[in-house]
């Protein structure tokens, strides 16, 4: 693991803690205070009055870089502090990451429930309901710009709708002009950037009154400076007062699991408890809850590995299972949901574009835990501003695609001459990846050596490799047309004649057979 560092210039200021999960960091602020922490440790930094922040971590460090939600509470230290992380909050704060870079959120209020309350008589303005009764566009955040600018802004204003900046300083942040990002927010969603971030910050203060908070909590945690001008906007929108909405939704007991946001607020306020409280007295948060993502679609393949626990992911009808140490890559354009189950954890790692990888169904392959603190310093280079200089997005491709090979290897014999090896390393690594897969010019003495060490010709056991590599597919419960093209067959009559010589039944009769195993 390289030498990392982030630099806040050019980026709107918000409170930000980083701690160290192994190694050393280094953290200087307005080039007047500067902090090392090292294994356990952290510093937060508060918003207001502090400019430039850079982090620099030494090798083999993993760092967690976090931005608590802007409405922190009134406790959180208004200096530069030191803090000790306490053991039981360490993994609770890789989720906290995991929550702030993914779409993942724990179960919600309903929806529905709302809206028959917003739409009781006597609501002067009652909100509209969209045909096929889905959500009245409302209560959701609003739609999101196409612009890759406008929408980081957008992205990072759901998370957090409390944030303040100008349209100045957002701009600075994406490396846009102001007047382009106001063209960017409305072209793509009807709105005005004023208008986009009212209605993300009324879509946001029902969530919170949905979970409890009182109304001077929310007009805080959503971004109105005052409570009067957040009833006014909230009436104006929904008909009823916000006290009014609380009140209903007491009487309705429509008050659910908090949303992503209200996890993302209380989280914070967690961390503030923790910073100021330190190892003596915080005591650390209960069990992880269960998560999960709305269905959506990626534009990009994603790449996502469970670290703790065990989760899924459901596509249609099927569902693969992810355990500890298992990396998955979501093809992109799928729609799909992603899910953990209680006290789990699971991290991105990455992305591909649809010219790099060529994915239709997911691919797994599974890490030990000896890559744990490696596979976070991944997650965190590739979802936040601490990475290497001249970071390779690239490299998690390459990653992926080493320890399938390795895994694959368990699947055929190796020969351990060297040239030979690498041949065998280069085939299981680029299997079903077109032509590449079967152009080999080796020298003799590699054949040969494939001959002496394994007891078949270079062709006889890439044959055998591929054979393997579709059983074990198949026993996952892949379709037999999706592991013909895995395995580098473009008609499934020929993979199906090769697999019929090789295991001695056709691959839907094996796989009947190992599910009838289970």
């Amino acid at each position: 693991m390289p030498s990392a560092r982030a630099d806040s210039r050019g980026h709107p200021g918000h409170a930000l803690l980083i701690w160290v999960r192994t190694g050393t960091a280094h953290v200087r602020i307005d080039d007047a205070v500067e902090f090392r922490i090292a294994d356990g440790e952290g510093v937060w930094i508060p918003a207001d009055g502090w400019n430039r922040r850079e982090i620099v971590t030494e090798p083999g460090t993993v760092a967690f870089p976090l931005s608590p939600h802007a409405s922190v509470g009134a406790g959180a230290p208004t200096e530069p502090t030191w803090f000790d992380v306490p053991d039981g909050w360490r993994d609770w704060l890789i989720q906290h990451f995991n929550l702030m870079v993914t779409p993942l959120a724990g179960r919600g209020y309903s929806h529905d429930g709302l809206i028959d309350l917003l739409r009781r008589p006597g609501s002067r303005r009652p909100a509209p309901q969209r045909s096929g009764g889905a959500p009245s566009p409302a209560l959701e955040p609003p739609a999101m710009p196409r612009a890759s600018g406008a929408r980081a802004v957008a992205e990072q204003l759901i998370r957090d709708p409390a944030l303040d900046h100008s349209v100045e300083d957002w701009a600075a942040g994406v490396l846009a002009s102001p007047r382009t990002l106001r063209r960017d927010f409305l072209a793509d969603t009807g709105l005005t950037f004023e208008q986009w971030r009212l209605r993300c910050r009324l879509s946001a203060a029902v969530e919170f009154l949905a979970a409890g908070y009182g109304v001077d909590q929310v007009a805080a945690r959503v971004g109105f400076a005052s409570r009067n001008g957040f009833t006014r906007a909230f009436k104006q929108q929904f008909g009823p007062t916000p006290h009014e909405f609380s009140r209903q939704l007491s009487a309705h007991h429509a008050i659910g699991d908090p949303s992503q946001r209200v996890t993302a607020a209380r989280q914070a306020d967690d961390l503030v408890t923790m910073v100021r409280e330190g190892r003596v007295s915080a005591t650390a948060p209960g069990l992880l809850p269960a998560a999960r993502t709305a269905p959506h679609a990626n534009d990009l393949h994603v790449l996502s590995w469970v670290y703790r626990g065990s989760g899924y992911l459901d596509i249609g009808d099927r569902r693969y299972e992810r355990r500890r140490g298992v990396a998955t890559w979501i093809p992109a354009g799928v729609e799909h949901v992603t899910g953990l189950r209680q006290d789990s954890i699971s991290l991105p790692l990455g992305t591909a574009g649809t010219g790099e990888l060529r994915l239709t169904e997911p691919l797994q392959v599974q890490f030990s835990p000896a890559w744990d603190d490696y596979l976070m310093f991944c997650s965190v280079s590739a979802r936040s501003l601490l990475r290497p200089d001249g970071y390779d997005t690239g490299h998690v491709l390459e990653l992926f695609r080493e320890q399938l090979a390795a895994q694959r290897a368990r699947t055929a014999p190796m020969p351990t001459d060297r040239r030979a090896h690498a041949a065998a390393t280069d085939f299981l690594r680029t299997v079903g990846a077109g032509d590449r897969s079967t152009a080999y010019d080796l020298p003799a003495e590699v054949h040969r050596a494939f001959r002496d060490e394994t007891g078949m010709t270079f062709a006889r056991w890439r044959y055998a490799a591929r054979m393997r590599i579709a059983r074990d597919l198949l026993a996952g419960g892949a379709k037999p047309s999706a592991v013909a093209r895995r395995v580098g067959y473009a008609h499934l009559p020929n993979f199906s004649a090769a697999f019929s010589r090789f295991h001695g039944l056709s691959p839907r009769e094996y796989q009947e057979r190992e599910a009838a195993k289970r």
